[in-house]
């Protein structure tokens, strides 16, 4: 995979998170450069989400660092990580259910006043995923699976984000639709945004990423290029039966 750049944008440095009293994520660094796709990926349990959300400011890491082109942002509130330029899709999507498509995603416009600030997003998305075009006025609840997973989605597109984070996209989708979320991601990443991705498709994960860095009971265990983790003769047997 081409990389735009070589600045690093979100650098996380032996952070440690607790859920619940427990130890989530333990001594966790990892860092995505401008322009990469990075993944992270893991079986359940091994901290992805909750990483995740110690990046987006849903949980406060206990000790370490997370910064944000440059400036420290564990301790900001989560919606001034938003503004600052990080978008986050959780794994439950987090729709409102009995509002349209369309509310959905002017929702997701809140940080732009200007008309031409909200349109310009509601176009690309549109051209990204067509079919939310024909649903604006459905209910999101009345929506597929897939579709609910693109429109939120799209609603993180909707603040103009420099990085999107999304957890799972693939979780609960038809094969076909999966597909069309994977193509989506390239395409987004071509429109110039930077993604990091965690996702359980790990095969699927690394033909379109550049870099990995593989979680297990809280801890980074492996990280490298997609082909190195790829090639990794754990990884062939965990994810191939190789």
């Amino acid at each position: 995979m081409l990389i735009w750049g070589t600045a690093t944008v979100l650098e996380v440095q032996s952070i440690t998170t607790t859920y619940q009293g427990l130890i989530a994520i333990s001594d966790v660094s990892i860092d995505v450069k401008q322009g990469e796709i990075v993944v992270v990926a893991g079986a359940n349990g091994a901290g992805k989400s909750t990483l995740l959300k110690s990046i987006s400011g849903m949980e406060r890491p206990k000790s370490g660092s997370v910064s944000f082109e440059g400036s420290r942002i564990d301790g900001v509130a989560g919606h001034d990580i938003t503004a600052r330029g990080i978008a986050y899709v959780p794994e439950n999507r987090r729709l409102f259910p009995r509002l349209s498509v369309r509310d959905n995603l002017m929702l997701g416009s809140y940080l732009h006043r200007k008309k031409a600030d909200r349109d310009a997003p509601l176009q690309q998305v549109f051209e990204l995923f067509p079919r939310l075009a024909e649903r604006l006025d459905q209910r999101a609840e009345t929506l597929s699976g897939g579709e609910q997973q693109m429109l939120a989605i799209s609603r993180a597109l909707m603040t103009r984000p420099k990085l999107l984070m999304l957890d799972e996209p693939s979780q609960g989708i038809m094969p076909k639709l999966v597909d069309e979320i994977f193509r989506a991601i390239v395409t987004i990443r071509a429109l110039g945004l930077t993604i990091l991705l965690v996702e359980q498709r790990l095969i699927e994960s690394l033909e379109i990423a550049d870099r990995a860095f593989i979680l297990q009971t809280g801890r980074v265990v492996l990280a490298g290029t997609a082909d190195e983790v790829g090639a990794n003769p754990d990884i062939r047997r965990a994810y191939l039966g190789m």
